[in-house]
């Protein structure tokens, strides 16, 4: 099983690209997530799909805006109000972790392998096989 986060960007107009990706796969849709980081003094928020994993090659996409939304438990902003309009309307809860920032990994590759190993020891996705 191959797992692997895809950055859209930070959050600012690829927001609205994360949402139409929810809907347009909502059979696919396995969770909506909000992991939530301090970097520079400031408390941001990193919004996430996780997709179930398709049935030939076995990838599980992980669509990701990084970084680059205030902490709506902080500071109410109106994207991640988008973002839990949409798990509404999808029936889907936002699950909401907090997690180490990327700026303490050198290559953003080791943070999403990070996360990755979060996710699994949390059940969210499946373990390696």
């Amino acid at each position: 099983m191959i797992q692997r986060f895809i950055e859209l960007g930070e959050g600012y107009s690829d927001i609205y690209e994360l949402m139409e990706l929810a809907k347009a796969n909502k059979e696919r849709l396995q969770h909506m997530m909000a992991f939530h980081t301090i970097v520079k003094n400031r408390a941001v928020s990193s919004l996430a799909l996780v997709m179930k994993p398709t049935e030939q090659g076995k990838f599980q996409a992980i669509y990701v805006c990084r970084e680059g939304i205030p902490n709506p438990n902080i500071t109410p902003n109106q994207r991640y109000s988008l973002f839990e309009e949409t798990a509404k309307e999808l029936d889907r809860v936002i699950i909401q972790m907090d997690v180490k920032p990327s700026t303490l990994y050198p290559e953003k590759a080791l943070y999403y392998q990070h996360l990755i190993a979060i996710l699994r020891l949390n059940h969210y996705i499946l373990p390696l096989q």
